[in-house]
């Protein structure tokens, strides 16, 4: 799920501390990663840290389902200089994951609206779908109309429509957004819903004693 243009950060701590946020290139399985070089003022730049040797601390997120940061380290196999400035690493002999959440989300296509209001309002809301769900929280996801769009954090309230039209409506509000290509992914914390979500779940026949 490590897909190419990700954003990792990158750990160097000899012979200075140094943490950069790189893009991935690519990898070959079992044999090394291609990261960009950073953009540099001058040539020098990084280039006592980007050398081969140096051992470097990766770290990622993948969000969605999985809420996991993963790490491994790995030795700078050697950095190219054509047809691009790219850093080569060794491929990790392992790599170690945390789970970030405290209550494991499950997987769902849910159509639903966040606002800033609890009035059943279309003007003000983003219309979009729950990707994922606990009885602590969402994900929640929209289609923007360019790249720059995101999600200020702020109190909201995320607006579901049973099938028999009643709309049920819990307090939460925003921890992060993302915009990905004009898909914009939004962390969402309930606050006093648990038992609206578990109702809601329950409808959905999803089992919540491990949510």
């Amino acid at each position: 799920e490590l897909l190419p243009g990700k954003i990792l950060d990158v750990q160097i701590n000899h012979p200075v501390s140094v943490r950069l946020k790189i893009p991935l290139i690519g990898y070959v399985m079992g044999q090394y990663i291609i990261l960009k070089y950073p953009p540099v003022v001058k040539e020098t730049d990084y280039e006592d840290v980007l050398k081969e040797g140096n051992v470097a601390i990766v770290r990622y997120l993948l969000e969605g389902d999985q809420g996991k940061c993963f790490a491994f380290r790995a030795t700078i196999r050697s950095v190219t200089k054509r047809p691009h400035k790219f850093i080569i690493l060794n491929y990790p002999e392992r790599i170690e994951n945390r789970q970030l959440r405290m209550h494991q989300r499950v997987m769902t296509h849910l159509p639903a609206a966040i606002s800033i209001t609890e009035e059943d309002d279309t003007i003000n809301q983003l219309q979009g779908m729950i990707i994922d769900i606990s009885l602590k929280g969402c994900g929640f996801t929209f289609k923007a109309p360019n790249d720059t769009v995101e999600v200020n954090k702020r109190d909201v309230m995320v607006l579901i429509k049973y099938a028999n039209d009643d709309l049920l409506k819990i307090p939460a509000k925003v921890c992060n957004s993302r915009n990905d290509k004009g898909k914009v992914s939004v962390g969402i914390q309930f606050f006093d819903g648990d038992k609206q979500v578990a109702a809601l779940l329950e409808n959905l026949f999803i089992d919540t004693s491990n949510i």
